[in-house]
């Protein structure tokens, strides 16, 4: 009897120590991973502070704006600068035009382009190929800077200077679009394209319907990426447009810059409501930018 009774209780200790040693490491594994949350969190506070201010500093009066402390939401709402800058002779409806006309069109030409020049340097062999491939690349490094002035006098020269058209073209290639595609086309066996060459199939119906549909996450990551370029693209607006009609949602923001200073509560009103398109895409499609960016490291 004094046997069993020691043996239990041998038991019942030796049990809690494990408990205790269990919940313990738990404990220790939990730490590190609140740690960083909290530092992340405290970080995606500071990325989120400026655009908090920026939306409310649109619904603030003039003389309200750079009250201190910060009023992060206004004591006194204004609507009329929301109101102003869509409405009148210079509304915001006819630069938002000129953006989505800017910035649509080159994300679906640069796909189509982008993904037929990932199908070529990964599904066709020909001698070179890859070499090609990373003088192709290589282009990434040029600075965009370089290139504004042959792009002015070659824009000029073709009549395209000061129309949308300068806008539009150069962003229907995209090099990094090829190597993006590049990189998650690798991924699709070789094989499946070799079975419809052998039943008959061109390129070009291998390239629609097989590889298209088995890369949806990066096509849908580029046209993201793609449309978030265009749609901020501020510099190319500023150098190559000169007539105010023709106006993208960024370019619309210098009007804000006046001679006595700066109307920071219209300028804010039209960054407010040009990020909206850039919120929406976001909402419904973050998770193909996650996917899209992942696959196209898998090989290389």
């Amino acid at each position: 009897m004094a046997v069993t009774k020691a043996l239990g209780t041998l038991l019942i200790g030796g049990a809690r120590m494990n408990v205790s040693k269990i919940g313990t490491s738990s404990i220790k594994k939990k730490i590190p991973k609140l740690i960083y949350t909290v530092v992340m969190a405290f970080i995606g506070v500071l990325f989120i502070m400026p655009f908090v201010w920026m939306i409310s500093t649109s619904f603030k009066y003039g003389a309200d704006v750079f009250n201190y402390p910060i009023e992060w939401i206004p004591k006194r709402v204004d609507m009329s600068h929301h109101i102003r800058v869509w409405t009148g002779k210079d509304s915001l409806g006819l630069y938002y035009y000129n953006s989505l006309k800017t910035t649509l069109i080159p994300m679906v030409v640069a796909t189509i382009t982008g993904s037929l020049a990932a199908y070529g340097f990964t599904k066709l062999e020909f001698k070179g190929r890859d070499i090609f491939f990373l003088l192709y690349v290589s282009m990434m490094m040029i600075p965009p800077q370089v290139l504004f002035v042959p792009k002015f006098i070659m824009f000029d020269f073709m009549g395209i200077y000061n129309t949308l058209w300068a806008l539009i073209l150069p962003h229907c290639f995209s090099v990094f679009g090829v190597f993006l595609m590049r990189q998650s086309f690798l991924s699709i066996p070789k094989e499946l394209s070799e079975a419809a060459i052998v039943d008959g199939a061109s390129h070009l119906r291998i390239w629609a319907t097989i590889i298209l549909p088995l890369s949806k996450p990066i096509l849908a990551s580029f046209c993201i990426l793609s449309f978030t370029w265009s749609w901020n693209d501020y510099e190319n607006p500023l150098i190559y447009i000169s007539t105010q009609k023709l106006y993208t949602v960024p370019l619309a923001l210098s009007k804000f810059v006046l001679e006595d200073g700066i109307d920071y509560n219209g300028m804010m009103a039209v960054a407010t409501a040009g990020i909206i398109p850039l919120i929406i895409i976001f909402i419904f499609a973050q998770r193909y930018i996650v996917e899209g960016v992942a696959s196209s490291g898998i090989k290389g």
